[in-house]
């Protein structure tokens, strides 16, 4: 075997490129890299901060002053010249008199955002009871240098007046990387809006701007005041014990009727929101608890006239104000830490999951979003070096779908608001009659028979377009909804070929394991589980023939018939777990074969639609007090069976009896609020009625729904 060689300790080196590398990878753009800058302002206990462009012999120039502590000369060569310097991580508190503020940065890589802005700097910089400090560094320099050795900082003491009345530090950036045109100021300004929270949080420290030379004063960084004024707003608390409680708030901006709800979650309730997800393994709230509060806007052209008219502004700036803040950002002790460019303002996803979901969904565009966590209390809640998400963990996991938890509640709550504006909901064939050109048409000749002019028609037809767009818009939701059920059909026919493949090939397998001779002899305990096998196999095939219909493009009513009473019993048979697992006292009899005309597949959408509902409902009252009833009786005429289904949940109130059939309208979080729909559209479509009964029986909820017996 080979000897090896004498041991040499060979030191890793850094490239002065790295300078270059990391200015680009992690600093991702401009105005990251000022507002970088100014954090680092707030770090050093500013409470202003001035940002302004100028221009003199040598070209344009940036210049970024605060009136913070300042560093000594000895921070400056220890610890300012130290590239991901660990200092504000052993030091996270800085303190001013009496003052503490916890720092906003902790990763040494805010020279990075200098470099990358500008070739040359001149920073000044003064503690209270010390001298002023320059210095000097050419970052364009170090690209071509070999070593490090070679990269360095000039400093001295300043000789001439100090620019700080007390203390401070100023950046002279020359030689500028980007020309700041109207277009990048503006967006800038953006930027530098979103950096402290519009809502809440840091009331001691102003940032202002200074576009250029011919601007007298710098301008205040605020926001519109209508910001604080959003039609829809939701909060949200989560404790040390994972119990979550939403507040949702709806203000229309004219006068109108205001509405205010309150969900609460429990950690349990949280964890079955949540199962779904990469959460689904926490067992325990581990991410800390934070704040949450999301204000959205409707920004449709009606939406924003109103808001222009009320707040007395440009609708183009009210747009723009939107955006400027658009989606939800995270502040950790009220500043900001995600999103900190334009590209990952969606870093919730919330966009592709509207596209994916059924219904009207929030997008970015449409909300403003604050999240404020500590330093202290979400620990594990930090932004990656780009500064552009959240290190990938479970506490960050949960943390996103407690988010998503609560902006559901908002998205439920808005769409119930949305259709009370609206009229009760047409039938279709109303509907379309909003398309008929004959109101106009008898208003335009009551003009012409009153020897009115042209002119005098334009009102009428300018009030007949708004209401054709109102039509227009009605027929657009409802197509959204109606198109998704048109899937059925073909999720039907996947389910019965894919049942069916397979519940033949295990069907055959266990009728020949049963014609073996060594069957009888198997252990008790595998002839059992061949027993549950084989049910499980015909109760599957049931399934299958039950849809086989619905999955038939020729499919027509009236082929087949149900017996009440059997898809009642097997309906139940599909809940049996949750009904076991709450411990419901189920009241039905049986007995009794009452055939129907209609589908067993329709009246058993019908039925599990309403049962399901009742099922949860009652989850959300004492275990002793869970009680449900089915009831069945025929009308007068002797046609008709009524089927009356009546829980001891918590009911429904008044003011919400209407809404619960409208499309998307759903009060259990993740609902879509098609349940109700389908299940009356079912109903209605056999000349059946479907009617929630106030109060209810058992005091809870009351549905009854009818359906054509077959009459022999």
């Amino acid at each position: 075997m080979a000897k090896s060689s004498l041991k040499k300790r060979v030191n890793f080196r850094l490239h002065p490129r790295v300078f270059d590398s990391l200015g680009s990878d992690l600093v991702t753009s401009d105005y990251v890299a000022i507002t970088e800058i100014v954090k680092n302002a707030y770090d050093a206990f500013a409470d202003r901060v001035d940002i302004s462009f100028h221009e003199d012999e040598e070209g344009p120039y940036l210049e970024i002053q605060d009136n913070g502590q300042g560093m000594s000369r000895d921070t400056v060569e220890n610890v300012w010249v130290v590239v991901a310097t660990p200092y504000r991580t052993t030091t996270p508190i800085v303190r001013k008199g009496k003052k503490t503020r916890r720092v906003s940065g902790e990763k040494g890589l805010g020279r990075l955002s200098v470099a990358r802005l500008g070739e040359r700097l001149e920073m000044l910089t003064q503690t209270k009871d010390g001298p002023c400090i320059r210095i000097e560094v050419a970052w364009s320099d170090f690209s071509s240098a070999s070593d490090l050795s070679e990269c360095v900082a000039e400093v001295s003491e300043l000789r001439r007046d100090s620019p700080f009345e007390v203390s401070g530090t100023l950046l002279r950036i020359r030689s500028l990387r980007s020309e700041w045109t109207t277009e990048r100021l503006d967006e800038l300004e953006d930027h530098l809006a979103r950096l402290l929270s519009p809502f809440r949080g840091v009331d001691d420290f102003d940032i202002r701007l200074r576009r250029s030379e011919s601007e007298r004063r710098p301008a205040k960084i605020a926001v519109p005041e209508f910001l604080n004024r959003p039609k829809y707003r939701v909060s949200a608390d989560l404790d040390d014990d994972g119990n979550l409680c939403v507040n949702y708030e709806f203000a229309p901006v004219s006068e109108g009727a205001r509405r205010k709800k309150t969900v609460r979650f429990t950690w349990q309730e949280v964890r079955e929101q949540i199962k779904d997800s990469g959460a689904r393994r926490i067992l325990r709230p581990t991410c800390g608890p934070f704040t949450l509060e999301v204000r959205a806007w409707d920004i449709g052209s009606d939406d924003v006239l109103e808001i222009a008219e009320r707040f007395d502004m440009q609708r183009s700036d009210i747009r723009a104000s939107i955006r400027a803040h658009k989606g939800i950002s995270v502040y950790r002790d009220g500043i900001l830490v995600l999103p900190k460019s334009e590209a990952n303002r969606d870093w919730l996803g919330l966009d592709i999951r509207r596209v994916s979901e059924l219904g009207t969904r929030l997008s970015t565009s449409q909300i403003i979003g604050y999240v404020s966590v500590t330093a202290e209390g979400n620990p594990r809640i930090r932004d990656t070096s780009d500064r552009e998400r959240l290190v990938d963990c479970p506490e960050v996991i949960l943390f996103e779908e407690l988010i998503r938890v609560a902006l559901g509640v908002m998205q439920r709550e808005r769409e119930f608001d949305r259709l009370e504006k609206r009229r009760a909901q047409k039938k279709i064939d109303e509907l379309f009659g909003g398309l008929s050109v004959e109101p106009l048409t008898t208003k335009v000749n009551a003009v012409v028979q009153n020897d009115g002019s042209a002119k005098d028609t334009v009102p009428l037809i300018a009030d007949f377009g708004r209401e054709l767009e109102k039509t227009k818009v009605e027929i657009e939701r409802r197509f959204v909804y109606y198109s998704q059920l048109a899937t059925v059909g073909t999720l039907a026919q996947m389910l019965v070929h894919e049942v069916r493949n397979k519940t033949t090939t295990i069907g055959a397998f266990l009728d020949q394991l049963t014609r073996t001779s060594e069957f009888k002899t198997l252990p008790q305990k595998v002839q059992d589980f061949h027993a549950r096998a084989a049910n499980s196999v015909t109760a599957l095939d049931g399934l299958a023939k039950t849809f086989a219909p619905l999955a038939n493009r020729s499919y027509k009513r009236g082929r087949r018939f149900s017996v009440a009473e059997e898809r009642i019993t097997g309906t139940l048979a599909l809940l049996e777990k949750p009904i076991k697992d709450l411990g419901i006292e189920i009241r039905f009899k049986a007995g009794g074969s009452t055939p129907l005309n209609v589908d067993p597949g329709e009246f058993d959408t019908a039925l599990f639609n309403i049962l399901d509902n009742a099922v949860y409902w009652l989850s959300k009252v004492d275990k002793d007090e869970r009680k449900l009833e089915i009831l069945l009786r025929k009308d007068k005429s002797g046609e008709r069976l009524k089927i009356g289904i009546h829980d001891t949940g918590p009911g429904v109130s008044a003011d919400d009896a209407e809404k619960i059939f409208w499309p998307g309208v759903t009060f259990k979080p993740n609902g879509i609020g098609m349940g109700l729909t389908i299940a009356s559209e079912i109903v209605s479509a056999h000349e059946g009625q479907m009617a929630l009964a106030q109060p209810g029986l058992l005091g809870g909820a009351s549905f009854e729904f009818d359906f054509p017996i077959k009459l022999r």
